[in-house]
């Protein structure tokens, strides 16, 4: 029996042995193989054929699909990509070579299941708005519309009464620093700065500064949201992350796409209903993006908004853009405004006849 179990063990290393060089002497088995599938840009939910290719047609046992660790069942030489969130992804195939686990990968870049519907706007009621105000971020909280400004020099946080355009309070940052978005959760107000790498917390009763923090693999601050739970924050790159309100930590992030490609524009950003309504970068439009897979369900179209503004002294043709945008709970409507505007916009957002 013993003499059995070596000659069972020599023949089992002659094979991989064998197998080895008929690879050419390549110790690794998998660069033998590739993962190819029948669309380059497959859609969240989408039936894909997918082939392994077998350079060497090497016997290998059943092959398994995975991605974001879930396995992706075969039927019929297809699978069905229904991972919940979009963009970058990784498609792992494993199998076996005799006793040996084999995996390989493929990168791929993974879209929306349908093309965003086109909303358009209604204007409501127009109110005073500070035009030296190069606003970043709008945020509502128990009546009160706060405010946060940007440029290095003239970054402000404030309280204003959204009616009459009156600033209630106005706190300056420091000079070296350039705010962002704003957004307020448990009590607490999160401000970012923009290239600095850090952010601030403040009372919003008092607007007292509280605590800063710094950011993780995030590259910058953006915009700033919230559900109730968690932070929402874009960096000026396709990614939304996921911060914990308590240690502000990065606990990972979504990917804006549409049916088409990857979206990297999402700038101000406000959370109502699942959905994150994201101001595109220097147009005038916003972007609405479900909180959960990254999908950019719907554009809203605020041509035409600007003209109705009047250009002071600080206005900046290149910059002084659509940014801006706060949700009213007891009014279910929108405010926005832009930089250096001197009104803000109350709306009601519906789809486009």
């Amino acid at each position: 029996m013993k003499q059995l179990k070596t000659m069972v063990k020599l023949l089992s290393i002659s094979g991989f042995l064998l197998f080895f060089l008929g690879c050419g002497g390549d110790a690794d088995p998998s660069k033998h193989f590739s993962i190819q599938l029948e669309e380059n840009n497959p859609q969240q939910n989408q039936k894909v054929g997918v082939v392994l290719k077998n350079k060497k047609d090497i016997e290998i046992s059943e092959v398994h699909y995975y991605m974001d660790g879930q396995e992706l069942p075969v039927e019929d030489g297809k699978i069905t990509l229904n991972v919940p969130t979009l963009g970058s992804k990784t498609l792992v195939a494993k199998f076996n070579i005799e006793d040996q686990a084999v995996e390989i990968e493929e990168k791929l870049r993974l879209l929306a299941p349908s093309a965003p519907e086109i909303y358009t706007y209604d204007i409501i009621n127009t109110y005073p708005h500070d035009p030296s105000a190069y606003t970043q971020g709008l945020e509502f909280n128990n009546g009160v519309l706060y405010e946060s400004t940007g440029k290095r020099g003239a970054s402000t946080l404030r309280k204003v009464n959204y009616e009459t355009g009156e600033v209630l309070q106005n706190v300056a940052l420091e000079n070296s620093v350039f705010g962002e978005g704003i957004t307020i959760l448990n009590d607490k107000l999160y401000l970012l700065t923009w290239q600095s790498g850090m952010g601030f917390v403040y009372n919003p009763e008092n607007l007292e500064q509280l605590r800063t923090f710094t950011y993780g693999e995030s590259r910058e601050g953006w915009g700033l949201c919230n559900d109730g739970k968690k932070l929402f924050k874009s960096d000026g790159t396709e990614k939304i992350w996921f911060l914990d309100p308590e240690t502000l930590q990065e606990q990972g992030h979504i990917e804006t796409a549409t049916n088409k490609s990857i979206f990297n524009k999402a700038n101000e950003l406000e959370y109502v209903n699942g959905k994150i309504y994201a101001n595109v970068y220097q147009k005038e439009s916003m972007m609405i993006i479900d909180a959960t897979s990254g999908a950019i369900e719907g554009v809203i179209n605020f041509g035409g908004l600007k003209s109705k503004v009047n250009r002071g002294p600080e206005w900046d043709d290149t910059n002084s853009v659509l940014n801006g945008v706060a949700y009213n709970k007891d009014k279910e409507t929108f405010f926005v405004t832009g930089k250096n505007w001197d009104k803000l916009f109350e709306v009601k957002i519906r789809k486009k006849d």
